[in-house]
């Protein structure tokens, strides 16, 4: 398990300031943060190298790209064989239209987070990657119909 790493409130308002908007120029998050444009530069590598800012990311709108139709689709395996569990892992971040996999504790094996144009391709995803894959007992989809972004985690640091 890593470490905690100890952050200050410096640190704690640059994350808080990147997730709204990771585009942020230097200079916006200095004034923002209260700090000097070097200390800006300086903490963001730090928070890097520590590895608490894994990466910088586009929060692209999929409806606005004719991708309407989000879904959490359920799996069960039929049995837990490391092989076919790594061999699963490996492959479902990979499949058209995956935007997250989360491995699970409890009755479900993994939780798909996906996305289809429509109810058809999302149909055509199920049967073509999920229902007839060996290591897949069964599959429940639940259609997503609105999300939204929780800021839960700056409660938690501190």
């Amino acid at each position: 398990m890593a470490q905690k790493a100890e952050l200050d409130r410096v640190d704690r308002a640059l994350i808080a300031a990147l997730s709204s908007n990771a585009r942020a120029s230097g200079a916006a998050l200095a004034a923002e943060v209260g700090v000097a444009e070097s200390t800006v530069s300086l903490r963001l590598r730090r928070l890097q190298s520590l590895g608490i800012i894994r990466s910088f990311r586009v929060d692209v709108d999929l409806a606005a790209l004719g991708v309407s139709l989000q879904a959490l689709i359920a799996v069960r395996l039929v049995k837990h064989d490391r092989s076919e569990i790594d061999a699963f892992r490996q492959a479902v971040p990979h499949l058209p239209g995956v935007l997250a996999v989360f491995h699970m504790a409890g009755a479900e094996d993994y939780l798909l987070h996906v996305a289809a144009r429509d109810a058809e391709e999302l149909r055509e995803f199920v049967l073509a990657h999920l229902t007839g894959h060996p290591a897949v007992a069964h599959t429940e989809t639940n259609l997503i119909f609105e999300y939204a972004a929780g800021d839960g985690w700056q409660h938690l640091v501190g």
